[in-house]
């Protein structure tokens, strides 16, 4: 839920909020669930819960800092060897090391985005010069959609539902 705070606060405060909160479904939708049910496919693309955390962790290393010229771990993938590769969790990599992946990109990509100014250009990996503006609407939105992916892929595996994790 967004603080009332938020929703009157300046643009980069709300970008940001609605990112985090994104952020928070995407590792709730993983709680409580052992390896073997986080890894399984449940539909026919293959889609996984850990495999989608794996691929918002590159992503989030790629759109905020690769793009503006910001320091990167090796990827535990390889695209050019194989579009999808960051999309499954490999058989040696663990839910621990998936979920450390994904928290260390979103602690590259946060401090990323609280020094860079929202005008600031940067060039994605199209060659695309893009601002970090966009940058973090369209990262909201791969968040976002994603969260749906792992919403259904939930229900699923053990019929849990809902959009974010209940108040406590």
């Amino acid at each position: 839920m967004t603080s009332p705070q938020v929703r009157t606060a300046d643009e980069k405060t709300i970008l940001v909020s609605s990112l985090a909160r994104h952020r928070q479904v995407i590792l709730w939708k993983i709680q409580d669930l052992d390896d073997e049910r986080l890894r399984r496919p449940m539909v026919p693309s293959g889609t996984s819960l850990l495999g989608l955390v794996k691929h918002l962790a590159g992503v989030e290393y790629g759109w905020f800092c690769e793009t503006f010229g910001r320091q990167v771990e090796p990827m535990p993938f390889d695209l050019d060897q194989d579009p999808e590769s960051d999309m499954f969790a490999a058989p040696g990599e663990t839910t621990a090391d998936i979920v450390a992946f994904y928290q260390r990109a979103c602690a590259a990509a946060d401090a990323a985005i609280s020094e860079i100014d929202l005008d600031t250009h940067g060039t994605s990996w199209r060659g695309d010069t893009v601002s970090m503006r966009w940058v973090l609407v369209h990262m909201i939105e791969e968040t976002a959609r994603h969260a749906g992916h792992m919403d259904i892929v939930r229900e699923l595996l053990d019929g849990a539902t809902g959009d974010h994790a209940p108040a406590v």
